[in-house]
């Protein structure tokens, strides 16, 4: 052989090391983890510590899958209550792949996981929304309403009492996360968390909320037209007092005052009588002449009567 075909497969040779060698190198992050596969088989246990690591060239692969928390978001859905009401539910998950082989086994890739997971979440939200009633997946728990300050002038109490929260929407979601755990043991996946993003109500529900919130400002309403009439009345009912009171107390020293002026007139009379009784009689006659006559009254008098004699004696 000579010696130029001898560096020919020398260098052939040494090309197939390096290239074997680098097929034999696989490097493992920190946020990974890998499964070895033979032939589309799992070799050995699934290898999580950062570094290189070895396998066999050209025949094993390096399957590598997320370490960190991953994250699942829900469609929004409409689901039905235990009292026959109609909401829309939108949730979300955290998870993370706990065993990588079995995963591999069961699913391979993350899009079949998120598919499953919107099975299996989906599905146990519908069947604990579908055991609970209304009030239970909208609260957490018996603590009183907010009342604005306009209802809490008006005297219109919040309904708190109405219906006992037993369990309350935290305990929905941990019951969600409990029975969908127990259904993903076998797929390598472990649920963290699983919380209600959204609950929104579907247009019949809708409506029915609006006018019950009409119907709880109306009451407020009327209960500060009943205050205002109420208080319009009080008042009405002092002033008509006050009113009362002021009118008689003048009434009283309006008939002192007539009192007074009626005894002082009679004591005057009095006096002008004692002092001149002819000229008295003569006075309250004419009074009485000047009250009952005028132009047009014809008198007709006895000769003994008192005019016609003042009458007479005039002329």
């Amino acid at each position: 052989m000579t010696m130029n075909a001898r560096m020919i497969v020398i260098g052939i040779l040494v090309l197939l090391g390096v290239l074997a060698a680098a097929g034999g190198l696989y490097r493992v992050g920190e946020t990974e983890q890998v499964v070895i596969t033979q032939f589309g088989d799992p070799r050995g246990d699934p290898v999580t510590t950062p570094g290189l690591h070895f396998k066999i060239p050209f025949i094993q692969r390096a399957n590598y899958f997320d370490k960190r928390f991953l994250e699942w978001d829900g469609d929004p859905n409409e689901v039905p209550t235990r009292d026959k009401r109609f909401i829309y539910v939108d949730s979300y998950a955290r998870w993370r792949i706990s065993d990588p082989l079995l995963y591999f086994q069961r699913l391979r890739t993350e899009q079949r996981a998120q598919s499953r997971l919107d099975a299996i979440l989906d599905g146990e939200t519908r069947n604990v929304i579908a055991k609970h009633a209304l009030i239970e997946v909208v609260r957490s728990s018996n603590r009183e309403f907010a009342v604005s300050e306009e209802a809490g002038a008006g005297g219109v109490s919040a309904r708190a009492d109405e219906v006992a929260i037993e369990f309350g929407r935290a305990q929905l979601a941990r019951e969600v996360l409990l029975a969908a755990q127990t259904r993903t043991e076998d797929l390598g996946i472990e649920i963290l968390d699983f919380q209600f993003k959204r609950l929104n109500y579907v247009e019949e529900v809708r409506r029915e909320v609006y006018a019950r919130m009409i119907s709880e400002r109306q009451q407020i309403a009327e209960q500060f037209r009943s205050e205002g009439a109420g208080e319009s009345a009080r008042i009405n009912g002092e002033r008509e007092r006050e009113l009362k009171e002021i009118t008689s107390e003048a009434y009283r020293q309006a008939q002192e005052i007539k009192g007074r002026a009626d005894a002082e007139a009679a004591d005057i009379y009095a006096a002008a009588y004692n002092r001149d009784a002819e000229f008295y009689r003569f006075l309250k006659t004419m009074e009485v002449l000047r009250a009952t006559m005028d132009s047009t009254t014809v008198l007709v008098l006895s000769t003994d009567g008192d005019l016609l004699r003042y009458l007479g004696r005039a002329r």
